[in-house]
C-alpha cells in the first residue's frame, strides 16, 4: 500500500509539505503543489480516511437520514438518495445513509460520535420532533422537506429546507381541470399514515387544494388511501356513491395510480372521456402508465442535488440560505380532457314542477299520485307530459290513456294539435273536452252520466299519448 512517505520521496519533498498539500493548512506553491499532485496520481495514493480525520475533524461523510416508514414509496425516496450520493462524490464527499426510525435520536448519535460532517434530513414532518437537536447540533442540515406550512416560517427558524412546492402544485391541479370545466373533483391522496404522522408534503399539497377550489367554485372530495387494488376500488366507489357528479380525479400516491386505472377499466368508465385523472408523481410514473398521465412532477433528482449543494456551502462558511421551493411544472398528457355532461352512473335530475310548454299553451300539473315530467320547458308546440297510467288527472291536465277525469273536474281542452287521449271516459257530470281547431273527433267514448258528448274539432289528426313515469 502507498503511504505519504512514498509520495514525499516520489515528489523530492518531505512529508509534512505532503500532509500541507492534502490539508490545505498551510500554503505551498503552485509548482510544488503540481508536482506532489502528479506523484499522488502516478503512485495512486489514498489519503487513509480515519488518519485524516483524526488530523483535520473533518471526515468528508454526509449523513443522510431517510426513514423507510410505513406509507412512503420507496422508488421516489430512493431516487432523491441516488442524486444525494452521485452529487456529494462530486464534491469529494461520500454518503452515510440512516434509514431507521430514530427521529431526535439519530441527530443525536450523528452529532456526538462525529461519524458525518453534516446531515440531509428527509420524510420531514409539521412541527418535525428532530428540529430542535438540527437547531442546537454544530454540524449543518439541510432538510427536503418543509417542517412548517409556510417558506416564511421556515426562514424565521433558520432552517435550510429545499423542496416542491406543493401547495402550489396542488392548486395547479385543480387550476388545469376547472379551466376544462369540472366541477366536481375528488383526490386520492396518501395512504392514511401519512397524514396522520402530520407529513408536511402531504398537508401542503391538501391546502393548495382545498385553496384552488374554493377560488374557481369546485367541489372537491379528499380521501386518504393505501395503494392497493381493493383499498383504491372501495375509495373510488364511494366517492361515485357519495358525489355522483365527480367527473375528475387527482392522485397524489404513486402505488394507487395503476389500480386506479385498472379500476375505472373495469367499471366501464372511460379516461378522459368519463373521468380526468391528473397526479403528482415523477415522470417516469406518469409517462408509463397505461394512459399516460397529466401530472404535476416530483423532481426527486433536483431536490437531491439542491440538498447537496447547500450543505456543501454550509460547510464552506456560508450561512443558510434559507427556504427553495421549486415551482410546479404541469405537463397535460393524454388522460384529461372536457368535463362529461354528467359523471356514469349519475342519477337524473328530479323532476321539478310542470313548467309551461310552447307559446300560448300552459302545461297541465299531473294529478294526485302521479310525478311530475321533467322541470324542463317544453319546445314549441310540444305536448305536456300525460299523467302515468291509471292516475286521475288533476284539474286542467288531459288524463293519460285509459285514466279517469277526476270526479267533477271539466276535461282539459286539447292544445293545437295535440292529440286527446284515446278512450279515457269522463268522469260523472265533467263534459268531454272539445278537440282543438283541426283534429277530427275522438273514436265514440262513453260518456258519464249526463255528460254531453264532446264535438269534434273540423279535421285533424290525432295521436296516442305516451305512457311512462315522470314523462320519460
Amino acid at each position: 500500500m502507498v503511504t505519504l512517505a512514498d509520495v514525499a520521496r516520489h515528489a523530492g519533498v518531505s512529508a509534512s509539505t505532503v500532509s500541507y498539500v492534502l490539508s490545505g493548512k498551510r500554503s505551498i506553491s503552485a509548482p510544488t503543489r503540481e508536482r506532489i499532485q502528479h506523484s499522488i496520481d502516478a503512485l495512486g495514493y489514498r489519503p487513509h480516511a480515519g488518519a485524516r480525520a483524526l488530523a483535520s475533524s473533518r471526515t468528508d461523510i454526509l449523513a443522510l437520514m431517510m426513514p423507510l416508514r410505513t406509507g412512503l414509496y420507496v422508488p421516489v425516496m430512493m431516487e432523491i438518495a441516488m442524486a444525494v450520493t452521485t452529487t456529494a462524490r462530486s464534491h469529494g464527499y461520500d454518503v452515510l445513509l440512516l434509514t431507521g426510525e430514530e427521529g431526535p435520536e439519530a441527530v443525536r448519535r450523528v452529532e456526538g460520535s462525529a461519524i458525518a460532517d453534516a446531515m440531509i434530513v428527509m420524510d420531514v414532518g409539521l412541527d418535525d420532533p428532530r428540529l430542535p437537536c438540527l437547531q442546537e447540533a454544530e454540524r449543518p442540515a439541510v432538510l427536503i422537506g418543509l417542517p412548517t406550512e409556510t417558506a416564511q416560517a421556515a426562514d424565521a427558524a433558520g432552517l435550510d429546507c429545499v423542496d416542491l412546492d406543493f401547495a402550489a402544485a396542488g392548486a395547479r391541479c385543480v387550476e388545469h381541470l376547472a379551466a376544462l370545466g369540472h366541477t366536481g373533483i375528488a383526490v386520492l391522496g396518501e395512504p392514511p399514515a401519512v397524514y396522520e404522522r402530520g407529513t408536511g408534503f402531504a398537508a401542503r399539497t391538501l391546502t393548495g387544494l382545498r385553496a384552488a377550489a374554493g377560488a374557481h367554485g369546485v367541489g372537491l372530495l379528499h380521501r386518504p388511501v393505501d395503494g392497493t387494488y381493493a383499498a383504491v376500488a372501495a375509495a373510488v366507489t364511494r366517492v361515485f356513491e357519495e358525489r355522483p357528479g365527480t367527473t375528475a380525479l387527482v392522485v397524489q400516491n404513486e402505488a394507487a395510480v395503476e389500480p386506479l386505472l385498472a379500476l375505472l377499466r373495469h367499471q366501464g368508465r372511460a379516461v378522459p372521456e368519463d373521468v380526468s385523472v391528473v397526479a403528482i408523481c415523477p415522470d417516469q410514473v406518469a409517462v408509463h402508465a397505461s394512459v399516460p398521465l397529466t401530472a404535476v412532477a416530483v423532481p426527486a433528482r433536483e431536490m437531491g442535488r439542491l440538498a447537496v449543494e447547500r450543505l456543501v456551502a454550509r460547510l464552506a462558511g456560508e450561512q443558510p440560505r434559507g427556504t427553495a421551493l421549486i415551482p410546479p411544472l404541469l405537463t397535460a398528457r393524454a388522460s384529461t380532457g372536457p368535463a362529461a355532461p354528467a359523471g356514469p352512473g349519475a342519477p337524473a335530475a328530479p323532476a321539478g314542477p310542470a313548467a309551461p310548454a310552447g307559446p300560448g299553451a300552459p302545461a297541465a300539473p299531473a294529478g294526485p299520485g302521479a310525478p311530475a315530467g321533467p322541470g324542463a320547458p317544453a319546445g314549441p308546440g310540444a305536448p305536456a307530459a300525460p299523467a302515468g297510467p291509471g292516475a286521475p288527472a288533476g284539474p286542467g291536465a288531459p288524463a293519460g290513456p285509459g285514466a279517469p277525469a277526476a270526479p267533477g273536474a271539466p276535461a282539459a281542452p286539447a292544445g293545437p294539435g295535440a292529440p286527446a287521449g284515446p278512450g279515457a271516459p269522463a268522469g260523472p257530470g265533467a263534459p268531454a273536452a272539445p278537440a282543438g281547431p283541426g283534429a277530427p273527433a275522438a273514436p265514440a267514448a262513453p260518456a258519464g252520466p249526463g255528460a254531453p258528448a264532446a264535438p269534434a274539432g273540423p279535421g285533424g289528426p290525432r295521436t296516442e299519448g305516451r305512457h311512462g313515469r315522470g314523462g320519460r
